[in-house]
């Protein structure tokens, strides 16, 4: 007993010779701190001192950890978590466009209405677009997308372009002519452009191919609005509680996309942590001998801990890539090794890699595939990972454990749940199967796959992973986790996924000092609410950058 009294003696003399040392210059106290550490504690009170946690305990103990001048904030019982971590999102892409977004709108009447404002408050000439993230099976009053006469008639002057996820995009007269689209104009590869019965132009341009046509005929922004689009992109994902994401590139992007971010990280006036692949989308063998001199030339981990490169990925052989709304998979030998080719250099560069694949016959394939690269050039350690694995199984992800990689799972369901059922049937109820991979005891975080195929509200991806349901309320998910494994998924899981483990995704001394300070309780408010949780306060790295 007396070796025990001195030893916790010794220990809280040297904690306070620590704080007398670094005294806090800020303090949360009187809250529920959600603190999501290795024993999911509750606290009282946080100190932070610059960037980082110093102290959470007690309102009484942390309160002893304040400098003279530290500021004091009452949270006055709130509830606060740490700081959202996505790990797989487009965002960066995201700030080429000051898009109108339909993320959670329940009602067709209300798009239209938001449409209609968007539009008496644009410039003569200025495109609007909502390039994805919405559905028509969300609108529970009038599930359906929006004729050509329609968007005419609310927008006769500017070219309205609304893309539903991947599947088509329908566009008003304005934006067919400023696209230089007409009845001549031969479909885009993978993709069609739509006419009735006479030959018509209807407006709508379907296919994935098509949706990329489109978005690539808007115009992007000067490098001035460029960086003021990105800036409140940042401050909307702020508002949301994202502190920190993993980019996986996408569709179209260059050079120009990274720059806003690289710049205000720069300044030291980037809000949020963006973590990012080098995305290359080689389809051809001779596209991947070019990729292959490519790989011996990446430095990844060059930048900081708000804005850095940290590997490859996500579709490493563009003939591999799978669909969610399709059962096509492509398992082609001469494909599988185009895809080993790269993983091999990869391997050897010591890159971290992430693949996008869904479907159970093309999860095998990948595995056999990198049991093999892992024979040649051993990846275990570089934490690879497999992203979206909708129908992964226990037997997937046993061989993935083995091989040391993570899983990305992700909330696509919440605007194509009732899609995913007319493609798949009964096997939809366990896609993604969150409870079989929660169990399987590997690795894994809880993400988006933001802006196009979901919305980018984070309580909306740990509500679907608590309650099966989609945006509507239509339940489409039976294999759903507890609010502590969703939200330990969203946070501490991910931090590990970004390689931010000691730094970032739980709320403790040492770690950054990004958290959230909530309007409800997570953990107690009813399940059908945490969608609707917001952050009253955003913090990342002990700076407030939102309260509401």
């Amino acid at each position: 007993m007396l070796t025990r009294l001195a030893l916790n003696l010794a220990l809280l003399l040297a904690a306070s010779a620590a704080i007398a040392a670094d005294p806090a210059d800020l303090l949360l106290i009187n809250g529920k701190i959600v603190t999501v550490d290795d024993r999911f504690a509750i606290a009282q009170a946080v100190a932070i001192k610059g960037q980082r946690i110093v102290a959470v305990g007690t309102t009484a103990d942390v309160r002893k950890a304040a400098g003279t001048n530290a500021k004091v904030i009452d949270l006055r019982g709130r509830t606060v978590i740490p700081g959202l971590i996505d790990n797989h999102a487009h965002w960066i892409r995201a700030a080429e466009h000051a898009e109108l977004r339909f993320d959670g709108v329940t009602s067709r009447k209300l798009a239209l209405q938001k449409l209609a404002e968007r539009v008496k408050a644009a410039r003569p000439g200025e495109w609007i677009a909502a390039l994805g993230g919405w559905s028509e099976q969300q609108f529970t009053d009038d599930p359906r997308g929006f004729p050509l006469a329609e968007l005419d008639a609310i927008a006769p002057n500017n070219a309205v372009v609304l893309q539903a996820i991947y599947r088509h995009t329908y566009l008003n007269t304005a934006a067919l002519n400023a696209a230089q689209i007409d009845a001549t104009t031969p479909d885009p590869r993978n993709g069609r452009i739509e006419k009735d019965a006479a030959g018509t132009l209807t407006g709508v341009v379907s296919g994935a191919g098509g949706v990329a046509f489109v978005a690539a005929k808007i115009p992007l922004p000067d490098r001035a609005a460029w960086l003021a689009q990105t800036r409140a992109l940042v401050r909307e994902l702020n508002s949301m509680g994202i502190t920190a994401w993993l980019d996986a590139g996408g569709r179209g992007m260059g050079a120009a996309h990274y720059e806003p971010y690289r710049e205000l990280a720069d300044r030291g006036e980037l809000d949020v942590r963006a973590f990012w692949t080098t995305i290359r989308q080689p389809a051809t063998p001779a596209e991947v001998d070019k990729v292959l001199a490519e790989i011996p030339l990446q430095q990844p981990f060059r930048g900081n801990d708000y804005f850095n490169q940290v590997g490859w990925g996500e579709s490493v052989y563009a003939p591999l890539t799978t669909q969610l709304l399709s059962f096509v998979t492509n398992t082609k030998p001469d494909d599988l090794a185009q895809m080993r080719r790269i993983l091999v250099a990869l391997a050897q560069q010591g890159l971290y890699v992430n693949s996008h694949v869904e479907m159970s016959d093309a999860i095998d394939a990948f595995l056999d595939v990198y049991e093999g690269v892992n024979k040649a050039a051993p990846f275990r350690g570089l934490r690879w990972s497999l992203s979206h694995l909708d129908q992964v199984n226990d037997s997937q992800l046993e061989r993935m454990k083995k091989l040391g990689m993570t899983a990305q799972i992700h909330s696509r369901p919440l605007i194509q749940g009732a899609l995913m059922h007319q493609v798949h049937g009964d096997r939809a109820w366990e896609m993604p199967p969150f409870r079989r991979v929660q169990d399987s005891g590997i690795m894994w975080g809880l993400g988006s796959d933001a802006t196009a195929v979901t919305t980018s509200n984070p309580f909306y991806t740990l509500a679907f992973a608590i309650t099966g349901k989609m945006i509507g309320g239509k339940q489409v998910n039976r294999q759903t986790i507890t609010r502590e494994e969703a939200l330990i998924a969203h946070t501490r899981n991910n931090a590990y996924i970004v390689f931010q483990e000691a730094n970032l995704g739980s709320i403790r001394p040492g770690k950054y000092a990004d958290l959230l300070v909530l309007d409800r309780d997570y953990l107690t408010v009813p399940a059908d609410e945490i969608k609707d949780i917001k952050p009253l306060m955003t913090m990342v790295g002990g700076r407030i950058v939102f309260e509401r």
